[in-house]
């Protein structure tokens, strides 16, 4: 089966086709791709230097371990951590050693018997669509030729000095102090659950917080590859451990993270589910009213209207994005950004990396809440009131075949209809599948998976029943699209 090495980097099935001989090809060909001159190789960077990081996934040690190898035989100094550790803290480490690159071995919130290499560029994002289509270019042409990776003994390297053991989080903790205002904290600290899905952000919340008075009660923090049986994806239906950690009062809040760490989600006092577009739209008024900050906002397509009546309201740009965090990422890098994000989970925001980090957005809540002396279903209430009422739903629909993305936008764009559920639709984009936005703010969005062959259809209402509206709309068009 040939090796798919797309924008968000590999996965697949371990032991399938997750194997280390398919690990060690695929890490060939990112030495290549990295030494070759296509690579972007700015001054201040060590062009001999790559930073390996790793999840709490089945065998993820040893995957990190035999990319080290491989690097480490084509002369490659190799940083690799001591432990697992949260992929916005390997992705902070590559920028903040200079490294040239970083990889990173996880599938991220995917099911357990998966895993995957996500690779990270300089400017400590995940590496750039041109730089990931490269490694894919090698790994063809390697194959053609017949040419095997480059392998050193593990040893060896170390003697060498090829392979460097360090743990990323000192350095890690070091930035987001600079970020995150624990005199705050300190001053209320708060009581809550830190839920880790079993995932490499286990400790890392909890760790950041002691000293400030607070206290964290960790749930699902021990190694377990094989998460208990639940995606460490943090949606509703895969926290009942957090609901019930919450309601049993071990903590007024709960934050979580997904299995590396990159992704965030929280629940309130009740037991209610607090989404990204929820926790987006909070950080933002909390970053402008209360600390004062100011800069453009960027959501993805598939992201909350919330944001831009916050933006409106405070005079800053608003920038759409198809969905995936290196497109955020690319105007975080280039303009004047102030939090970016997806509905998955996906958040950053002004001085920090341009990458979905899950601890410190949970930090951010746990500061909102001491700053502003309330509890978070409060904030939502109030969030709710100012720029709501916002429900949201998202529903996959599989399909029996793939559907061509361009001509579902051109069906959808020509058949769309005056209206849905009594709103009339006012705009359509086209930037990521087909969005009708109605007259309300309301919205529909249906656009087909990158990945698997799933027609996505999102909603966003200003009352339930709108969303339902919309939805049954969305689906009765996919089923006549395919």
């Amino acid at each position: 089966m040939p090796i798919h090495f797309g924008t968000d980097g590999w996965r697949a099935v371990i032991s399938d086709s997750f194997t280390f001989s398919n690990l060690r090809m695929v890490s060939q060909a990112i030495a290549d791709a990295v030494a070759s001159d296509h690579w972007d190789k700015s001054e201040n960077v060590d062009s001999k230097k790559i930073v390996v990081g790793y999840d709490t996934r089945f065998l993820s040690d040893r995957f990190a371990g035999e990319v080290g190898r491989v690097l480490a035989a084509n002369g490659f100094t190799v940083l690799l951590a001591q432990s697992d550790s949260p992929t916005p803290a390997i992705s902070y480490a590559v920028k903040n050693n200079n490294a040239i690159a970083g990889v990173m071995i996880t599938a991220s919130h995917n099911a357990p018997r998966y895993n995957g290499v996500k690779l990270k560029g300089a400017f400590g994002g995940s590496a750039l669509p041109e730089q990931c289509r490269r490694v894919e270019v090698y790994i063809n042409d390697n194959e053609e030729q017949a040419r095997g990776p480059n392998l050193m003994d593990y040893n060896k390297a170390r003697e060498a000095g090829l392979i460097q053991r360090f743990n990323p989080l000192p350095a890690y903790f070091d930035h987001l102090r600079k970020l995150i205002n624990t005199d705050v904290i300190a001053e209320n600290p708060q009581r809550f659950v830190a839920d880790a899905m079993y995932g490499s952000g286990r400790g890392v919340i909890k760790s950041f917080l002691q000293g400030t008075g607070c206290e964290v009660y960790e749930i699902r923090g021990e190694m377990n590859p094989g998460f208990g049986g639940v995606h460490p994806e943090p949606i509703a239906k895969n926290l009942g451990a957090l609901s019930s950690a919450v309601s049993s009062g071990f903590g007024n809040f709960g934050v979580v993270t997904d299995g590396d760490a990159d992704r965030i989600g929280a629940m309130d006092e009740r037991g209610n589910f607090v989404d990204p577009h929820k926790i987006m739209a909070l950080s933002l008024k909390y970053l402008v009213e209360k600390r004062g900050m100011s800069g453009a906002v960027v959501r993805t397509v598939s992201t909350t209207r919330m944001l831009d009546r916050l933006a409106k309201r405070y005079g800053v740009k608003i920038y759409e994005t198809p969905v995936g965090f290196n497109h955020i990422a690319d105007i975080m890098m280039n303009e004047d950004v102030l939090i970016g994000g997806e509905e998955s989970g996906g958040i950053s925001f002004k001085g920090h990396i341009p990458e979905g980090d899950g601890p410190i957005m949970g930090l951010l809540i746990v500061e909102m809440l001491a700053a502003y002396g309330k509890s978070l279903g409060e904030l939502v209430n109030d969030l709710l009131a100012d720029v709501g009422p916002a429900f949201y739903e998202r529903v996959d629909l599989r399909l029996s075949r793939p559907v061509a993305k361009a001509e579902m936008t051109e069906f959808l764009t020509k058949n769309a209809p005056a209206e849905i559920g009594g709103a009339k639709v006012s705009e359509i984009s086209q930037r990521d599948g087909v969005k009708y936005i109605m007259s309300d703010d309301s919205w529909l969005l249906v656009r087909p998976s990158g990945t698997e062959p799933v027609l996505r259809v999102y909603a966003e209402g200003r009352t339930n029943d709108m969303v339902k509206a919309l939805l049954g709309y969305g689906k009765s068009v996919a089923e006549s699209v395919v």
